[in-house]
């Protein structure tokens, strides 16, 4: 189907380009928005009748006389229909949609995928600070982050993930106290466990439980390490700076093994205390400054980022001599630009919203080449946890909020990720964890996965083997199901490519749970394992093509395929 796609637009291409010259680049195809209306819909007519001067209707009629001439139209089109103004519907003949078939048992898991680009990109996302266990709006950020990297990788992008923290701030700060006093055996509510409500540092103090785990390693004098680095605690209550990094690299391995569970890599980790350490920052100010796009003004300096579009000038130094926290950000975008990647996206919550519009101003008052635009953005919201009927707001873990691990636990990695991945990202979503455990047509993970398991237990009843079914004859499949069932095969690609492009894995989402329903519908109308050996193979060639892209779309959101159910 692809290949029969690209032959139509190419013989599309070359009549319009024949009827005015620059026109072939008006040669597209869309779906048409009612499937009886055809396989394949194009608007070329409608565009070209202005500067042609001539009836949209009656230029498409024309149009479809030239494209019944061409060896492709011949071959492949089943008719032209031409509808409304001047849309030219094309249906396709059954061999055209079964071609489909072959091309994914031939490609298997590459089906869909492009050629390497030679272009590199980084997705910086979770980007949690290591003061605590990682909440289920880390868990979204992990989803979407990681699903993104696999749409892109699919699309013949070489893509770095990248996870960036601070580790020396005033919450690692905060973190260090609260450690200690656990270590000098206070807890929360004690006399001396800060409770000022006008204190910044006071309400912001760790009160989970999990502090106190660190605490007791801490005093056990025991040796953490993660995936960016590793220490031995001293043991002395008194040693805030040795407490400091074990807290940090205890709770970085505790992160590991919340993204282990949910199987998410990453291929470096980036301190902000590096930007400082290394006169990153400094050097961006200086920059800043020389360039004339600073000013100094109430003991504070400032950016001047309504050049660049945003509402107002934005403090950089404030008085007491610090940075503002879009400083370092801009800092460490150069970076990355430095280090090669022209495309950068960070997955964010959207309580960042606020900083795009000066971190872009920063980069381009910086005026080291980076484009307009650069990075990009995915914001996401939060996520309501609702367990048999009620809302869940606290783990008895981390003590103000649900973990990751909890919702892992309580259900699976790939719900968690499928779940998360079923919304656009900016819109709220309730995690339904009663949904998300039950083994019926309601839960869309399992409706999907359970259309795969199907699919292997017919291949398994059949005993052959898949490589044998690429070349058979697909001509039976002739069924109004089966053909709906390769057509729906036959978008997977543009649907890839589209949903990269949009930044929307929850459109891999909605495909998977269409081609999950088109198959059960195919299954139920057409028995399989027939006696006619032709029939039966045409027939376990589709549901094997079905099985493979319902395998290819899963990598790509990271969950399963399982073959039992």
């Amino acid at each position: 189907m692809l290949i029969v796609k690209t032959q139509l637009l190419e013989a599309l291409r070359a009549t319009l380009e024949d009827l005015q010259p620059g026109a072939g680049a008006k040669a597209a195809f869309e779906s048409p928005k009612v499937a009886a209306h055809g396989d394949l819909a194009t608007t070329a007519a409608m565009q070209l009748a202005k500067p042609l001067k001539q009836n949209p209707r009656q230029l498409a009629e024309s149009l479809c006389q030239l494209l019944r001439t061409t060896l492709p139209y011949q071959t492949w089109v089943e008719s032209l229909e031409i509808a409304g103004p001047g849309f030219i519907n094309v249906k396709l003949k059954p061999a055209a949609k079964q071609q489909v078939v072959r091309s994914v048992l031939l490609q298997g898991e590459r089906f869909g995928s492009q050629a390497d680009n030679g272009k590199a990109m980084l997705v910086e996302f979770v980007s949690a600070n290591p003061t605590g266990p990682l909440h289920v709006g880390h868990g979204r950020q992990a989803a979407l982050g990681d699903a993104i990297c696999n749409l892109f990788g699919s699309q013949g992008w070489r893509v770095y993930r990248e996870f960036y923290y601070n580790d020396a701030g005033v919450q690692i700060g905060t973190l260090a106290t609260s450690t200690q006093l656990r270590t000098q055996g206070f807890k929360p509510g004690d006399a001396c466990w800060p409770t000022d409500p006008d204190n910044p540092l006071s309400k912001n103090f760790y009160n989970g439980e999990y502090i106190a785990d660190i605490a007791a390693d801490f005093l056990a004098k025991k040796t953490v390490t993660s995936d960016d680095r590793a220490f031995t605690a001293s043991g002395d209550t008194a040693d805030l700076d040795s407490i400091r990094q074990f807290a940090v690299a205890y709770l970085r391995h505790e992160q590991d093994l919340d993204l282990s569970a949910f199987a998410v890599r990453f291929d470096n980790y980036y301190l902000e205390s590096s930007l400082y350490t290394s006169g990153r920052v400094e050097a961006t100010v200086k920059r800043l400054v020389e360039a004339g796009k600073t000013y100094e003004q109430d003991g504070a300096l400032w950016l001047k980022s309504t050049d660049y579009g945003d509402d107002k000038d934005r403090v950089m130094r404030k008085q007491d001599g610090s940075y503002t926290y879009f400083v370092p950000d801009v800092a460490y975008h150069i970076s990355k630009w430095e280090r090669g990647f022209q495309k950068v996206i960070n997955i964010q919550g959207t309580d960042h919203h606020g900083t795009i519009a000066r971190v872009r101003a920063g980069l381009q008052a910086a005026d080291v080449g980076i484009p307009q635009g650069f990075p990009d953005y995915v914001l996401h919201t939060m996520v309501r946890v609702v367990r048999g009927g009620q809302e869940v707001k606290i783990s008895k873990r981390a003590g103000s909020y649900v973990t990751l691990r909890d919702l892992i636990e309580w259900t699976s990695k790939d719900a968690v990720r499928f779940f998360l991945l079923s919304r656009k990202p900016d819109t709220e979503y309730t995690f339904d964890v009663d949904l998300a455990v039950a083994k019926n047509n309601d839960n869309p993970v399992y409706y999907v996965q359970y259309a795969h398991a199907r699919i292997c237990s017919v291949l398994a009843s059949w005993g052959g083997a898949v490589t044998s079914l690429e070349q058979v004859d697909l001509s039976p499949l002739q069924s109004p199901q089966a053909l709906a069932l390769m057509l729906l095969l036959a978008k997977y690609p543009d649907m890839l490519t589209a949903a990269a492009d949009d930044f929307a894995p929850h459109d891999v989402t909605f495909y998977l749970r269409e081609l999950a329903a088109c198959y059960h519908s195919y299954y139920d109308a057409e028995r399989i394992l027939v006696e006619d050996d032709t029939i039966k193979l045409a027939r376990l060639a589709l549901v094997a093509a079905t099985a493979q892209v319902l395998r290819n779309g899963l990598a790509v959101l990271g969950v399963s395929a399982p073959e039992k159910m």
